[in-house]
């Protein structure tokens, strides 16, 4: 029997997601998305091989995460890692080119759709291999209207008659090769890889998809593939957690920016530092390290070092990210206190917290900024500086 390739087109920004990342890399409790597609596509009889596309500056990122979950959870799957473009189309049509067979089939596959089972890639490739190009899709269950640009109903399709295009989308490699030729030459833009085909003339034949398989693009789907992976009880299950604890304290002093989490606060006094001085994410980066035995920021980013003068504390805490990724490490929630008698913090709070879910990846219920005083006792209550404490739970994956 001949053997398939996968696509896994992977390299969409998931701005409509809000996490600030590419959504095949968001937790989905304790895994990425994209782990949960290759765990379901190493289940597939003579499957050959995976070209994950990604953006081209994901590329090792990508790697480091399909190599700390392979042995887990795909096992034995041959993988490759190849730069997109700047359309879908564009990164598919990449994928293609580091394909060299011209026999076989080929099935391209959102990234962002983790539960298209081997079942369904199999059911699919059935049909693909009778007509040469086949399509998961599922039936329409709502009425549809056609609107014209005013918003008025031009035409109510008959329902039966529709479906819902989903992914995989599988094809004879020499095929969808050829309508990707033809898209380059003719400048047409398609929104998914059965479209390319029809545009040369060729049918393109549905097979049965699932109602499961949705593309996870707004935050809504993100927690409805959450509750249904508790339902099918098919969680990744932590290898491990660790707590930490941060805690750091700077002076107020005038001639400097105060900045908090990133965020600048108008105030006459800032914090007195090397870099930034930003004391709660001092405090937040010591937890991080602290939680996994890696010491502490001053061991990283030395006073002593021109390098750091006046550095970005937002851009510190993204090393200490990959310091924690390199080792398996990601960060399960976070809870900060600002303790400071003026100026107040509450404005700024979520603000505060809205930067740093984007670099850690958090949810809203998994990460907090709160502010205390002192009652007015101690360096705090005389407002000579600005003390903060994190608690952070780190988790590394099997």
């Amino acid at each position: 029997m001949e053997k398939l390739i996968v696509i896994l087109a992977a390299a969409g920004s998931g701005k409509r997601l809000g996490l600030g990342k590419n959504k095949a890399f968001v937790l989905l409790d304790a895994a990425p998305i994209i782990v949960y597609n290759l765990k379901e596509i190493n289940a597939i009889k003579n499957l050959d091989r995976v070209v994950v596309v990604v953006a081209p500056n994901e590329i090792s990122e990508a790697t480091e995460i399909l190599k700390r979950y392979q042995n887990e959870y795909y096992p034995g799957l041959s993988w490759e890692v190849v730069a997109g473009g700047l359309e879908r189309q564009d990164s598919v049509a990449n994928a293609l080119d580091s394909i060299p067979e011209a026999e076989g089939y080929v099935a391209v596959h959102d990234g962002a759709r983790p539960f298209a089972t081997a079942q369904i890639f199999e059911r699919v490739w059935q049909v693909a291999r009778k007509t040469g190009a086949a399509v998961a899709a599922v039936p329409e269950k709502n009425t549809i209207k056609v609107v014209d640009d005013k918003n008025l109903v031009m035409e109510t399709p008959e329902r039966n008659a529709l479906r819902v295009v989903q992914t995989p989308q599988i094809f004879r490699i020499g095929l969808l090769k050829m309508a990707y030729k033809a898209l380059k030459i003719t400048g047409a833009i398609v929104t998914d890889d059965a479209s390319a085909v029809e545009l040369m003339g060729v049918p393109v034949t549905v097979a049965e998809g699932s109602y499961e398989n949705n593309k996870i693009t707004t935050p809504e789907d993100l927690l409805w593939a959450k509750v249904l992976l508790r339902e099918k009880g098919e969680i990744i299950v932590n290898e491990s957690i660790h707590v930490g604890c941060g805690f750091d304290v700077h002076c107020l002093v005038p001639n400097r920016k105060l900045i908090i989490c990133g965020i600048l606060i108008p105030y006459e006094l800032g914090l007195e530092g090397h870099s930034d001085a930003d004391v709660a994410l001092h405090a937040l980066m010591d937890g991080m390290l602290g939680a996994v035995g890696m010491g502490d920021i001053g061991q990283y980013f030395p006073d002593t070092d021109t390098a750091f003068k006046d550095a970005d504390s937002m851009v510190l805490l993204r090393h200490v990210i990959k310091i924690l990724s390199s080792a398996g490490w990601q960060v399960g929630n976070a809870d900060i206190t600002i303790i400071a008698e003026q100026p107040k913090m509450a404005p700024y709070r979520q603000a505060m917290k809205k930067n740093l879910q984007k670099e850690l990846n958090l949810a809203d219920d998994a990460l907090n900024v709160k502010a205390t005083t002192t009652e007015k006792l101690g360096f705090v209550g005389r407002k000579e500086g600005i003390a903060a404490q994190a608690t952070v739970t780190v988790i590394r994956k099997k």
